[in-house]
């Protein structure tokens, strides 16, 4: 077991898998006291758990390999727990891309999801989530689950041949079996922005938060659709009220966080990172990257990229604290008792630790 230590920076560090597979891409879920942390190597990926709220972990496990994994810019696994059962996810593939902008990606990208119902010691064969073949080769999907074994998958989607657009599956019984593929949206300019992944959560009540980086006019703006069955979807709500023109893909894509009473958006425009609510004002906390963000009984929590190291935002706080001097893709988890873990890439190793407590 890999020990951590509350309220000290001892880290927890997973990785590397060998000496050309650096560990990439972690993210986290939680479930009472049970942290769970995905991430992916070379041609395979791992899951590693922790039983007492992240004061240890267990050695990585091979959750699944395959020829192709996609592991840059936000394209790794995700990872949920639902009605006692690890779900991971991740597009994998057979063959590699060519082209000016494959990008190590694959040509035949197919959404997967595996389970695990006896603490990540051993995983199901993989089920695929896109009912067209190769429809998910950009990597890029998000994953989220709710405490009744209601799950619900998004991804960026090129089953048409032209103009990336924006998928999704619900399933209802943990992860055994998925519905029908329904289209969340449609740019009527053609294409949402083909490079930022997109972001789910499921609030309290059952209601599905899909958000993702659209490509109208010009402008890259962040948008958000909910829906009660996974099937129909509201009309789209921009987030903030400024906006980004840009004839590029930011490669980023923010983040959803469900606190009591409201939701939170985090995401990147131009050099920023902005907090928004639906229908209200952004809100600037700081310059840089790859925000990611979780709410906890305390409040909200942020963690972001910049060039002087990972920057957390903690709840009741004004100003970002520096916990990390490097470190990049960063993931955070809020833990029930009002702490929170955040984890990160760092020169092929994941790290774990946790943030800092706002203590008066």
């Amino acid at each position: 077991m890999f020990a951590l230590l509350w309220g000290l920076t001892l880290a927890v560090h997973l990785g590397p898998m060998g000496p050309d597979a650096p560990a990439r891409e972690p993210q986290m879920a939680v479930n009472g006291s049970m942290v769970a942390i995905t991430f992916g190597a070379g041609d395979a990926i791992y899951c590693s758990v922790s039983q007492d709220s992240g004061k240890s972990f267990s050695v990585p496990r091979k959750v699944a390999e395959a020829a192709v994994i996609p592991l840059t810019r936000h394209r790794g696994p995700r990872i949920v727990l639902s009605r006692g059962a690890i779900v991971i996810s991740a597009v994998v593939g057979r063959t590699v891309a060519d082209g000016p902008h494959a990008h190590g990606l694959p040509s035949d990208g197919d959404l997967l999801v595996w389970r695990s119902i006896d603490g990540g010691k051993s995983w199901s064969q993989g089920v695929v989530i896109n009912d067209v073949p190769a429809a998910a080769t950009e990597g890029l999907h998000s994953l989220a689950a709710d405490a009744h074994g209601n799950l619900f998958a998004a991804w960026l989607d090129n089953r048409a041949g032209h103009g990336t657009k924006l998928y999704g599956a619900r399933s209802i019984d943990g992860g055994l079996i998925w519905s029908k593929n329904v289209a969340i949206y449609e740019s009527p300019d053609g294409s949402i922005c083909e490079c930022c992944h997109p972001s789910v959560a499921i609030d309290s009540r059952g209601q599905i938060l899909v958000m993702w980086r659209n490509w109208l006019a010009g402008s890259r703006d962040m948008y958000l659709v909910r829906s009660a069955d996974g099937a129909t979807f509201s009309k789209p709500e921009k987030l903030g009220t400024g906006t980004w023109a840009l004839n590029a893909c930011p490669m980023d894509g923010g983040g959803i966080a469900i606190l009591p009473g409201r939701i939170v958006t985090a995401w990147r425009r131009d050099r920023d990172i902005f907090l928004a609510s639906p229908g209200e004002k952004e809100a600037a906390i700081g310059a840089g990257t790859d925000v990611a963000v979780a709410g906890g009984p305390d409040g909200l929590y942020a963690v972001w990229t910049t060039p002087a190291g990972l920057r957390a935002l903690l709840p009741g706080k004004k100003e970002p604290a520096l916990i990390a001097p490097k470190g990049s893709f960063p993931s955070v988890a809020a833990l029930p008792h009002g702490h929170a873990l955040a984890a990160w890439e760092d020169d092929g190793k994941i790290v774990i630790q946790p943030l800092p407590q706002n203590k008066p």
